[in-house]
């Protein structure tokens, strides 16, 4: 059965799975207040929810694909799904903050090498002139997800506890589950095997390494301020607990519309757009340190902001792919999951640069350290445009530009 399975409902598989995973990955940003409250905890510490998730993304991608990477694909998902569920019960039951930390380390494991994956499998069962086309369907769970996962978990938070949010979490990823262990292909074809040397060979390349960099500082600068969100609409703007859940949803529309906007406009140019999309989020981030106090010009920044924030990532990620095939060929998935790391290691260092950043001077400075961070993503890709000129290999356009 598994051998006709229509590649469309295999996408859709995935796109549930990345829906559960898309909602956990940010749930914590909506729950913030009421996790300070249960637990007694500073908003720094809270924000410990979503850098611990970020660092357990960063280390789980690479290491976990070295792990299972001669593992079949449709065992390894039941396996990535049964742990994403396991991590998300243990933060919902959690007694003590420390225990919802542990919950989230391992829901992140499983977050890290899901995104790795299940890239590769929307590739494997299409046409090779729709492998991206593909990605992008898988991907649309997670775009989804912060349009309405993350401000309906919130929402449940808010009604019934945060406990309950966690649950309703688990819930769909049982669904991810079940979808994944029907519709996912058992029969498909292992990658190249991944090595440590690969990891050594993607961070020894200048071009590749200077991409991470440019994924993890441009990435993770909107983190800084995205972190500690809901407290800045509530504490800063004077929203409502129950104003903020619908914001969150509007929010989220306007970074679906950003990433469809990206994904087209890095296409062909991904370099030139990327540097555009960026200088659009340092102005973003900018205002939103004059609005802050603002009730209605703060909104309409933080929807802005919304726009900017994650319209880099299928660019950011379709140059690594590029910059892999060909420098490293042989190591393209490894290439990849770094990505997926470096993503992660900017929230990280974007949500913990925050946790400082209120506790030293407020939380309405936020923004303008963000726009520090992605001021030297542009500095770093700037450099990544002159190294790229003479080779001609890739992004000829962005060359000539």
């Amino acid at each position: 059965m598994s051998k006709k399975v229509n590649p469309t409902w295999t996408l859709l598989a995935l796109a549930i799975s990345a829906f559960a995973i898309g909602s956990t990955e940010f749930i914590s940003v909506g729950l913030m207040p009421l996790l300070v409250s249960h637990f007694h905890i500073d908003l720094a510490q809270a924000g410990l929810t979503v850098s611990i998730y970020a660092l357990g993304i960063m280390i789980g991608a690479p290491v976990m694909t070295l792990l299972t990477g001669r593992l079949n694909r449709h065992k390894l998902m039941m396996l990535i799904m049964g742990l994403f569920i396991v991590g998300n019960l243990l933060a919902a039951l959690a007694p003590t903050f420390g225990i919802l930390l542990v919950g989230r380390v391992v829901a992140a494991l499983a977050h890290g090498i899901f995104m790795t994956v299940a890239s590769v499998i929307a590739a494997d069962v299409v046409a090779p002139e729709k492998r991206a086309s593909a990605i992008a369907v898988m991907f649309t769970g997670l775009t989804v997800a912060t349009v309405t996962g993350v401000p309906l978990g919130t929402m449940i938070g808010q009604l019934g506890g945060w406990r309950w949010s966690f649950i309703f979490i688990s819930a769909i990823g049982v669904i991810g589950l079940i979808a994944d262990y029907w519709l996912v292909p058992r029969n498909l074809p292992l990658p190249a095997k991944a090595t440590a040397r690969g990891i050594i060979r993607v961070l020894t390349n200048p071009q590749l390494l200077l991409a991470l960099l440019v994924t993890a500082l441009g990435y993770g600068g909107t983190f800084v301020a995205y972190t500690y969100l809901s407290p800045l609409l509530e504490q800063a703007m004077g929203w409502s607990a129950s104003a903020v859940v619908i914001i969150l949803v509007v929010y989220g529309l306007m970074v679906a519309l950003g990433n469809t906007l990206g994904g087209r406009w890095a296409n062909t140019k991904p370099l030139v757009a990327l540097f555009k999309m960026f200088v659009g989020l340092f102005i973003t981030l900018l205002v939103l340190t004059v609005t802050a106090h603002s009730h209605w010009l703060g909104l309409f920044t933080v929807l802005a902001m919304g726009i900017f924030a994650f319209m880099n990532v299928p660019g950011l990620q379709l140059y690594i792919v590029q910059l892999a095939e060909v420098h490293t060929p042989q190591d393209v998935t490894m290439a990849s999951a770094l990505n997926i790391s470096a993503f992660n290691v900017g929230i990280a260092l974007g949500s913990g640069i925050g946790g400082q950043v209120t506790t030293q001077f407020g939380l309405t400075w936020t923004p303008l350290f963000g726009a520090l961070m992605v001021a030297v993503s542009l500095v770093l890709l700037l450099g990544l445009i002159w190294l790229a000129k003479p080779a001609r290999k890739l992004d000829q356009a962005d060359c000539d530009d």
